[in-house]
């Protein structure tokens, strides 16, 4: 009985080391085990997603909508730095006033802390997404199987629209597209007007992508853009050649409005690119699709690609060629663990594909655009 009260000293004494963060990891811990009890609840989650992450978010953009730059990297960025010091700050005062093991371990449950309340704010604001209807089923698209005749048809559509294009946006000396990254974010909020008359479920309050300052930061990581929940900031690494930008920024948009899986906010953002009408949002909207729609040809039909590909104007080859030698300069360990944290997490939302999420938006694109490639 004594040894079982001093037991139970014992974790009060280690608890009251530091109760509010005990406290704030349990209840983060809590939010993270509901969230994954209640995946197979399709309707829990349509309700949560509905009734509260899409009007926090719709809150929260138009919120940061008023500042010019992101308040997400902000966040980012004091968070590192909040964290470097704090860390060096335990050290010296373990240095100067001993107590190693007592701080070791309020370190210990701080970064635990951070961590939960990190993950768990994630699962509340984006995660729910994930187990609800999804775009297709929401908006009533046909997501069936496509024969390979009809991926040729629709690759070679869009290859012929991106030739057309191609020699409308600005380019340099070289004949390699120069589309002014500011004046495409500029742009941005409007991106989705047209869309939204067909897809009332895109609609949102019109505000504008971000630009990251630390792009090439995010170069190295292998990322494009990012979506940040906690801030609803649709975020753009402006470093890379333009020709794929426009594209990108559609891409984030989606997100923002509530498509969260990867392969259908590739889709979504080629539809309300082309729905747009405006020159360089077509043609990097063609340069997705045709990535995407070449890259499944090729494995189903190789005939059938080199003839696709062989039908490409030397513009759009330059900027295919143009964006390879730009990522190939970031193919290094840190990509590659970086690749691989995120093939992790899309996995742990059941997105089975990992990486390959990005490459499924083929079907949306065969089957929503079919018809009107084949009469073309």
């Amino acid at each position: 009985m004594e040894k079982l009260r001093e037991k139970k000293r014992g974790l009060a004494a280690i608890f009251w080391l530091c109760p509010v963060r005990h406290v704030l990891a349990l209840l983060c811990a809590a939010v993270i085990a509901v969230h994954v009890l209640t995946r197979g609840n399709r309707a829990l989650n349509a309700a949560v997603s509905s009734r509260f992450v899409r009007p926090a978010h719709r809150f929260l953009s138009t919120l940061t909508a008023r500042v010019p730059f992101s308040v997400a990297e902000l966040l980012i960025a004091l968070a590192v730095l909040g964290l470097l010091g704090y860390l060096l700050a335990s050290v010296l005062a373990a240095v100067r006033k001993g107590g190693v093991w007592r701080r070791l371990y309020k370190v210990f449950v701080s970064l635990c802390t951070a961590v939960l309340v990190f993950y768990g704010g994630f699962c509340l604001l984006w995660g729910a997404y994930f187990y609800a209807d999804d775009f297709a089923a929401q908006a009533g698209l046909e997501t069936g199987a496509v024969s390979v005749e009809q991926l040729k048809t629709v690759t070679a559509y869009f290859a012929g629209l991106a030739n057309e294009y191609a020699p409308l946006v600005p380019r340099d000396e070289n004949g390699i597209c120069a589309t002014d990254r500011a004046a495409v974010l500029e742009r941005s909020p409007e991106v989705y007007r047209r869309a939204v008359e067909r897809f009332p479920i895109l609609d949102w309050p019109e505000v504008p992508a971000k630009p990251v300052l630390c792009s090439r930061i995010m170069s190295y990581l292998d990322f494009t853009g990012f979506f940040f929940p906690f801030t609803a900031e649709a975020n753009v690494n402006t470093d890379y050649p333009p020709s794929l930008f426009a594209s990108t920024v559609a891409h984030e948009l989606a997100h923002q409005r509530g498509v969260a899986r990867e392969q259908e906010a590739n889709f979504t953002a080629v539809l309300a690119c082309l729905e747009y009408g405006d020159t360089d949002y077509v043609y990097s909207a063609c340069l997705l699709a045709y990535t995407h729609l070449g890259n499944a040809l090729y494995e189903a039909d190789r005939a059938a690609w080199e003839e696709v590909y062989g039908s490409l104007c030397p513009e759009v080859l330059r900027d295919f060629a143009a964006n390879r030698a730009y990522w190939s300069r970031f193919q290094t360990p840190v990509q590659t663990v970086s690749n691989t944290v995120y093939e992790n997490f899309l996995y742990s939302y059941d997105q089975d594909l990992g990486l390959k999420s990005y490459g499924a938006c083929v079907d949306l694109l065969v089957n929503y655009y079919y018809d009107i490639a084949a009469s073309q």
